[in-house]
């Protein structure tokens, strides 16, 4: 299927434009606060702590003065980072995994296998949050661990498909033509299995930027010196019953980037896949046949 294709199947969802808005916002943003915010995050100002949403301070100050909007912009840089960073390292580790178990030696196959299934045991926040006790909190930890994590599960959930797709007529037909198995894999193999890809990606970028927030909440993740939507949700809640909205917007923006990528990558599966086109049942009978079957009404 052709890039603009899809693209075009991708914008004609509701839930793709949605998802893709939210995304290209949040990323937008965070390249705008690279070079400019409304105020500098560190600027603090007693005299005007805990200001009401309005100007200059659009979403109001925290108990130290500081703007909200500044920080939320600022933090969007370590949102972005983090869902970049882990869909890396879970792409890279996934694929290999996955390749490894689809189409190399039995032995190896049986090896990759275990090894999945071991590490897909340990929980990721766990981890993250031992490796953090140990080596203190920092947005690295937070990026390896969730790449590692659902690197292995996007292993898990990938080979089988590519066992399935590797016994194709059309694999087979390549590998007769003289194609290589690094050609079979990038030509015929990838495609036919990006849309599970996709959506197992998107879900692994939105739980990054969920647990980099969490645990930064929880003190394992960023540290307080860096700007990250978790850091400030936790000091926001200190002083909730004193300034109750201030909390909403933290919240509101790490809720809004996890559903945008979750949207999205669903909404990409459906438009990379050939056997959704148009939002129809892969499973139903094309409309034609249905028209010539004796007493159906098509």
């Amino acid at each position: 299927m052709s890039r603009g294709r899809w693209l075009r199947r991708l914008w004609r969802s509701s839930t793709g434009r949605f998802g893709l808005i939210v995304v290209g916002v949040v990323a937008a943003v965070a390249l705008v606060s690279v070079f400019w915010t409304p105020f500098s995050t560190r600027r603090t100002d007693v005299a005007d702590r805990w200001a009401l949403p309005g100007w200059p301070h659009l979403l109001g100050t925290d108990g130290t003065g500081r703007d909200i909007l500044s920080l939320i912009m600022a933090g969007s840089k370590t949102a972005v980072l983090v869902a970049v960073g882990a869909g890396a390292i879970a792409t890279v580790i996934g694929l290999a995994l996955a390749a490894l178990g689809a189409l190399t030696a039995r032995w190896i196959r049986e090896s990759t296998a275990v090894l999945v299934d071991i590490l897909i045991a340990f929980p990721v926040l766990l981890i993250a949050m031992m490796i953090s006790a140990v080596w203190g909190g920092s947005l690295w930890v937070v990026i390896w661990s969730v790449g590692i994590g659902f690197g292995v599960n996007i292993a898990r959930v990938t080979r089988p498909e590519l066992r399935r797709v590797l016994h194709s007529d059309f694999v087979l037909a390549g590998r007769a033509s003289g194609l290589t198995p690094a050609q079979n894999l990038w030509r015929h193999l990838l495609p036919n299995v990006a849309p599970v890809f996709i959506v197992q990606l998107s879900w692994g970028m939105a739980i990054a930027v969920l647990a980099e927030a969490g645990l930064s909440y929880l003190g394992f993740g960023a540290p307080v010196t860096e700007p990250s939507w978790g850091v400030l949700l936790a000091e926001l809640q200190r002083q909730i019953t004193v300034h109750p909205i201030a909390v909403v917007w933290p919240g509101l923006a790490i809720t809004l980037t996890v559903l945008g990528l979750n949207l999205l990558g669903d909404s990409l599966r459906d438009a990379t896949d050939p056997t959704l086109s148009r939002g129809r049942d892969p499973m139903a009978p094309p409309r034609e046949a249905i028209r010539h079957v004796p007493g159906v009404r098509a």
